[in-house]
């Protein structure tokens, strides 16, 4: 388990300063993650990758020649926010636009696509490859809403060395999807990992069995067989892998780069009985092998597991894997001489938001609106252990950790905010901007959208009336669904739109909104209460929906416990 840490919801910070500490050779702390602390040359494509904290090396140790330009490096097991992934592109940006890429996980694609939006009105040309390696999240005719897991880095790796050699950006982005359409990971569990401050593992396996499938946020496999032996586990994992070539090639006569990845616990001597007949085998089925690589390369906290990726290369693939790359955690050929950023060169803090003019009126709930705040944010801090072990059901346990950290930081904004003279919708959005800055991930995403289009409704000018919030509450329902979950998805929508649903009725028949506002936060909870005999359409838990099942969604439960928090 997890043993060294101090707060556990600034484990991920903590570890990201001390990671910059030690490594200033190649990296540099910017906002929302690292970027080189060397120099590129002007009109260099920034490759930029990200994700969770909690997979060392990826995702910071892969920064350097020769590879990433940034790192947007989110909470533990939780994509970084919007605002910390632009935030590293920007740094990491040199003229020749941003490849962003990452793990095919669906907290991800919202903070990564919305990211791009903002670099792009800002003149910043963006381009995506999301890396979906793992056979077992979805089938071959779905191969898009696979995951990504060690597959992460033959994309990463090839799109750097495209960028380092000068490639544009349409070149980058064009060889890193081939890459991508020619890698494939399948892996295995021996146990769960345990996040800082958690009590029990994320998942447990019996003595002597083994979890297949498993993904790198803790989650268990989608099957379960015994444990086999080194030789019996490395046939497993290669033919696993041979059955599923990618189109177009052959097995006898490919030559292939074979990663063989250990989890976190699993020892390296271990790998290398492993690889030994991983190395047999491969060559058994004609296949010739280049250049690969045993070892920890991404990781998920303490869980023993490991995982075989097949890279099938074609010429130019295999030149831009061979190619040279020096970075704290992984590095090729011989170091190149680097000039190092100007130390005098410091990025701008960010302004504190503008206050607008605002009524006496309008003031006087924002301050009601600051004091919701803390009391969501005591809630949560009550709730937290508990939303976290429902989430690590069939996700990963981030959400408790999550919604604190997004829950403290609304807080903070908003209680400043106020102090500075704001009306109602400037706290809601600038309490917005810091929830889903700090909190990252999908929830974070989802509460940023949310409290921004309650914030637009309300605005600055007078005192909301009940049917005003009951049309702030129909808009946030609005900007939540955007994010594309419906009713009976298993996610926080199932209590979010019953809520505003019996909020709208009750309003509009006459009742008072402390008594409407009341109704509602009884259908929410009961709505949450009854996600528990669904199964999860979205997110990681798709993944592992039966599993789910007899357990409420914790963004369902968190959403209940909030609005009930905050009534008028």
């Amino acid at each position: 388990m997890t043993r060294l840490f101090n707060d556990p919801a600034d484990f991920a910070d903590e570890a990201t300063d001390g990671f910059v500490a030690a490594n200033e050779r190649w990296v540099r702390k910017v906002h929302g993650g690292v970027a080189r602390s060397t120099t590129s040359p002007d009109g260099t494509v920034a490759v930029v990758i990200g994700g969770g904290s909690g997979h060392y090396p990826a995702f910071g140790g892969l920064v350097g020649h020769g590879l990433a330009a940034g790192a947007a490096m989110g909470n533990l097991f939780a994509s970084p926010s919007a605002q910390q992934v632009a935030g590293v592109a920007r740094a990491a940006a040199h003229g020749g636009g941003v490849l962003l890429s990452y793990g095919n996980y669906a907290g991800d694609v919202l903070n990564f696509d919305a990211a791009s939006r903002t670099l792009e009105a800002e003149g910043i040309p963006v381009r995506t490859v999301r890396v979906t390696d793992d056979v077992t999240s979805a089938p071959a005719d779905e191969a898009a809403k696979r995951r990504g897991i060690a597959g992460d880095l033959c994309v990463f790796k090839v799109a750097g060395a495209a960028a380092e050699r000068g490639d544009d950006l349409e070149a980058v982005t064009a060889v890193a999807d081939r890459a991508n359409d020619r890698t494939r990971s399948f892996g295995v569990a021996f146990s769960g990992c345990s996040l800082p401050g958690a009590e029990e593992p994320l998942f447990e396996v019996p003595e002597g069995r083994m979890a297949v499938g498993m993904g790198i946020h803790g989650e268990r496999g989608i099957d379960e067989t015994d444990v086999p032996t080194a030789d019996g586990l490395a046939t497993l994992l290669v033919s696993r892998l041979l059955d599923e070539v990618p189109s177009g090639v052959t097995a006898d006569g490919a030559r292939v780069v074979p990663i063989l990845n250990g989890l976190g616990s699993v020892k390296y001597e271990e790998l290398f009985v492993v690889y030994r007949s991983v190395q047999r085998l491969l060559a058994d089925a004609g296949v010739v092998i280049v250049e690969p690589e045993v070892g920890e390369l991404v990781t998920s906290f303490d869980m023993a597991g490991v995982s075989l990726t097949l890279l099938w290369l074609d010429d130019e693939l295999e030149e831009l894997w061979a190619a040279p790359a020096d970075t704290p955690a992984y590095r090729k050929g011989g170091a190149v001489a680097q000039e190092r950023v100007d130390p005098s060169v410091v990025e701008a803090e960010a302004s504190p938001d503008a206050i607008g003019e605002a009524s006496d009126e309008s003031r006087d709930v924002a301050a009601r609106i600051a004091r919701g705040f803390a009391a969501v944010r005591a809630v949560i801090d009550e709730h937290a252990d508990e939303l976290g072990h429902i989430d690590s059901v069939a996700g990963d346990g981030d959400h408790g950790i999550g919604m604190q950290r997004g829950a403290h930081a609304a807080d903070a904004a908003a209680s400043d905010a106020v102090s500075r003279g704001a009306g109602a919708g400037s706290v809601l959005r600038i309490a917005a901007d810091a929830w889903s800055d700090k909190a990252g991930g999908t929830s974070g995403a989802i509460w940023g959208a949310a409290l921004e289009a309650l914030g637009r409704v309300l605005g600055d000018d007078e005192a909301p009336t009940g049917a005003t919030v009951a049309d702030a509450v129909g808009a946030a329902s609005e900007a939540v669904l955007a994010f594309g979950a419906t009713v009976g998805d298993k996610t926080m929508v199932d209590a979010l739109v019953p809520f505003g649903a019996v909020l709208r009725t009750r309003v509009d028949a006459g009742a008072p909104l402390a008594e409407a506002w009341a109704a509602a936060v009884s259908a929410a909870k009961e709505a949450a209460d009854g996600t528990a005999e669904l199964l999860p359409k979205m997110g990681r838990a798709r993944t592992h929906a039966e599993q789910a099942v007899g357990t409420p969604d914790p963004g369902a439960v968190s959403f209940a416990l909030i609005v009930e928090a905050v009534a008028p």
